[in-house]
């Protein structure tokens, strides 16, 4: 009997195979007292097994050079090089050998202890991404593990090529999946799994399996984040799929709606292979579309930008076809630091070096440079906060601007970094989450301080273009006042959303009124563009809004004329723009604002 489980959408695509369910859940892990005399042989033990798993992360960071630059996406490097990070991190070190000498705990319990404490600090964090870097915690825990008991170092080390062949050869095909295949085909395996590490997924292009499913992540999980760039049809957060999935079960897994079916009936094996078709046809037509600049069939050109975490990151936006970056998310470069203080923040050098990396690889395109992004829920140093605040709701509260105003030596080494890297191409400076005067004056004044300091000091920096992103109702009820300030404006419409709704996008009970319909919502967005268009300033939306194609038509209608998003995005909503009138979508977008349903609006 057929059934469904649903998860989150994070790589397109529909793979129609038979399951291969791999137990990676938590280990049982052995508890038991050591004697004092043995507390030297247990630290040993896991300095060994760190050692042994750094030397591991270390051969697959090195063999990425063999590998094809589409099997082998920047964001993979990325992951790895925070698991070694997260593996060399002293203070992790310290805290599991606080366990074995001050209890007396073996090592693997001191090792699940300390990861405890660490892994409920992760749970306290708002931002999303940051949050699911949970899931890199746990795996190098459980890599640990493995490796204190000598077990598998890869989940593709418990699938050999004879069981793959066993999966392969099952001849109980549906007759209506046998009626597509070639002679000599046989039909994909797909991998069942709690989660996938980078080095699994590393693997996962050179393995038997057409795509996956896992129980745990999102949207911004480093497994949907790798699944994206390998183009590996994947669903994540599908729970209890290993227990709900039975070992040669046939599933079908459509990674554009983020469903998984078990046992489907030949009716929808026929529909789903329908759509499978249509959707390597519309893929490889979308592909063709790179190159075609982006202007409306009334003729109104739509810049269409990258979002981006890392400098390898701009190669793959550009042969998207983005015209530029609308966002660089700096905060991955301050991630995976040690907690031991400022000092071990990115300096004023590699940060220069990161964003001069993005501007060359652009060639001359415009790079949107956002100052950090962190803080409150997510300290890069667990002392830079009084205990007292913890229970405070980190959304709202010391981060962002406000945090980097709060910290001016670190945030002065970054506008220095950012000046001096607009000598080598256009930089866009943008600022989050500013809501109140005295913090862009103080914002302003910080800018004014760089340039001051690399003159007297006889170091070059380039122009840059001043931005604020409009993020809290309050900046979008004062957009006038910042349009005095700035060169431009950048909506942030996941976190307007939130705080306009006040809805937690990451609490699982409240996420159905996460509405981006809402006309509250829609008010706002509009009122800025207005105003920008009013006051001659540039204008962009870089939240998720951006790269979803049911949105493009109203934000055309409202007259933007400039979306960030991911890269994988940018085809699509391409599409939609060469297909839209603009001008002829004015009176339709008004009339969504103007209803109380906007989602019932038909567009005629």
């Amino acid at each position: 009997m057929s059934f469904a489980l649903h998860g989150q959408a994070v790589s397109r695509g529909i793979v129609i195979g038979r399951a291969v369910v791999m137990t990676t859940g938590r280990v049982d892990v052995a508890h038991y007292f050591i004697e004092a005399d043995q507390v030297g042989k247990e630290i040993r033990r896991l300095v060994a097994a760190r050692d042994a798993v750094a030397q591991e992360i270390r051969q697959l960071q090195s063999g990425l050079a063999n590998f094809p630059a589409s099997d082998a996406p920047a964001e993979l490097t990325a992951l790895l090089d925070v698991h070694l990070m997260l593996l060399e991190d002293q203070a992790l070190a310290k805290g599991v050998s606080d366990w074995i000498v001050g209890r007396h705990y073996n090592a693997e319990w001191a090792l699940t202890a300390q990861f405890e404490v660490i892994s409920r600090q992760f749970d306290e964090m708002e931002d999303p991404y940051l949050r699911e870097r949970k899931a890199d915690l746990e795996q190098v825990g459980e890599r640990l593990l493995a490796a204190l008991r000598g077990e598998a170092k890869s989940l593709f080390d418990q699938v050999t090529a004879d069981e793959a062949d066993a999966h392969r050869g099952r001849t109980d095909v549906p007759p209506v999946l046998a009626d597509k295949l070639q002679p000599d085909d046989s039909p994909p395996l797909v991998l069942v799994a709690r989660d996938l590490s980078p080095s699994d997924l590393l693997q996962f292009k050179q393995s038997v399996f057409g795509g996956f499913v896992t129980e745990v992540g999102g949207k911004t999980s480093h497994t949907a984040i790798v699944a994206r760039g390998l183009d590996i049809p994947a669903v994540v957060g599908a729970r209890q799929a290993s227990q709900l999935i039975r070992q040669d079960d046939w599933i079908i897994i459509d990674g554009d709606e983020g469903v998984v079916i078990i046992d489907p009936s030949p009716l929808l094996i026929e529909e789903y292979f329908f759509k499978q078709r249509q959707g390597s046809v519309e893929r490889e037509r979308l592909h063709r579309l790179r190159h075609t600049p982006s202007v409306t069939l009334d003729g109104a050109p739509v810049q269409l930008m990258a979002n981006i975490e890392l400098p390898a990151d701009a190669e793959p936006a550009l042969q998207a076809g983005a015209v530029g970056v609308g966002l660089f998310r700096t905060e991955f470069l301050f991630m995976g630091r040690t907690n031991k203080g400022l000092s071990q923040l990115p300096d004023e050098a590699e940060q220069f070096t990161a964003y001069k990396a993005v501007l060359e690889a652009m060639h001359g395109l415009p790079v949107t440079i956002r100052t950090i992004d962190i803080g409150a829920d997510k300290p890069l140093e667990r002392g830079m906060r009084p205990s007292s605040e913890d229970h405070l709701n980190p959304a709202l509260g010391l981060r962002a601007i406000r945090w980097c105003l709060a910290e001016p030596a670190m945030f002065l080494v970054q506008l220095r970094a950012i000046l001096r890297a607009a000598a080598f191409g256009p930089v866009n400076l943008l600022v989050p989450m500013l809501a109140h005067v005295s913090e862009i004056k103080q914002t302003l004044l910080m800018i004014d301080r760089a340039r001051a300091q690399l003159d007297s000091e006889g170091l070059a920096y380039g122009p840059v273009r001043l931005g604020a992103m409009i993020e809290v109702p309050a900046a979008a009820l004062m957009v006038d006042i910042f349009l005095e300030h700035f060169d431009f404006l950048s909506i942030g419409t996941n976190d307007l959303i939130q705080y306009t709704l006040a809805v937690d996008r990451v609490d699982q009970s409240v996420t159905h009124l996460y509405d981006p319909w809402h006309p509250a919502v829609l008010g706002l967005i509009a009122q800025i563009i207005a105003r920008c268009q009013e006051k001659g300033k540039d204008v962009s939306v870089c939240g998720e809004m951006a790269g979803d194609v049911t949105f493009t038509a109203f934000l055309l209608g409202l007259g933007l004329r400039n979306l960030s998003m991911h890269p994988t995005q940018i085809p699509a909503v391409k599409q939609q723009i060469l297909r839209s009138h603009a001008k002829n979508l004015e009176p339709w977008s008004r009339a969504v604002l103007d209803s109380a349903d906007p989602q019932s609006v038909a567009l005629t």
